[in-house]
């Protein structure tokens, strides 16, 4: 049986085994997609060794920046961006290639790109992990700058304490890149000036569940157009399924 995963941790609810399992199961394939929830990024080799008909894994926090002094070689999108979030096995004459590719780009633009509208010219990004490295690549690829925010002095462009209403008239785009208000913490919300908000800015979070969080709740209470990262999922997962299954990298 062929084999597909994830690695992160945490891992609770994991949308992609939900996915691909129903999806194997519906198209009668003989695969399963499992969790590997490891605890450091040095036992992603024995997740290998102990699955070797493992063809595909997806990579989530914290790994994707992590995982890649593990591998092979990295596709162009994954080496600029700096981050992977999708695994290629290629096994030949009983070697084994492992490559890191990018899908989170390819996801998180074509959502994001049908709510963007002319006054969306710059975005705040929060957080500064793997996936808000590929926000980043995604959104200046359209035409839009961006800046990112954080708790620490000197990681990002701004602190949340410098977040001011001034600057959120400017910023009308803003995406969560952050596990902040992820179940079970759905009473948490990134620290931003929300009533200087408008029906002129566009929220997205990448966060999924809950379905509407606190970020994205405040934001609409000001008119604000909201995203969840659920569609990004769906689409960086088609992406991910046609990688795998090509043979060559």
């Amino acid at each position: 049986m062929t084999k597909y995963g994830l690695i992160g941790y945490p891992l609770g609810h994991s949308f992609s085994a939900s996915f691909f399992n129903e999806k194997f199961c519906r198209e009668q394939l003989d695969a399963v997609y499992e969790n590997y929830e490891i605890s450091t990024i040095e036992d992603f080799q024995q997740v290998i060794t102990d699955n070797p008909t493992l063809k595909g894994l997806n990579v989530t926090i914290p790994y994707k920046q992590q995982i890649i002094p593990f591998l092979h070689a990295l596709s162009a999108e994954a080496q600029a961006i700096g981050a992977v979030n999708v695994i290629q096995f290629m096994r030949q004459d009983n070697k084994l290639r492992i490559v890191g590719h990018n899908t989170d780009v390819i996801g998180f633009r074509k959502s994001i790109e049908p709510l963007l509208c002319s006054s969306h010219k710059r975005a705040l990004i929060l957080g500064t992990g793997g996936a808000s490295k590929a926000v980043n690549y995604a959104l200046r690829s359209i035409g839009i700058g961006t800046s990112f925010v954080s708790r620490t002095e000197g990681k990002s462009d701004f602190t949340y304490l410098q977040i001011t209403p001034a600057i959120l008239h400017e910023y009308t785009v803003i995406v969560n890149c952050s596990p902040v208000g992820m179940f079970p913490h759905i009473d948490e919300c990134p620290p931003l000036p929300y009533e200087a908000m408008s029906k002129d800015h566009l929220l997205y979070d990448l966060v999924y569940n809950p379905e509407e969080t606190l970020f994205l709740k405040k934001g609409r209470k000001q008119g604000a157009i909201t995203k969840n990262g659920l569609e990004m999922l769906h689409l960086q997962a088609i992406a991910a399924w046609s990688i795998w299954q090509n043979e060559k990298s």
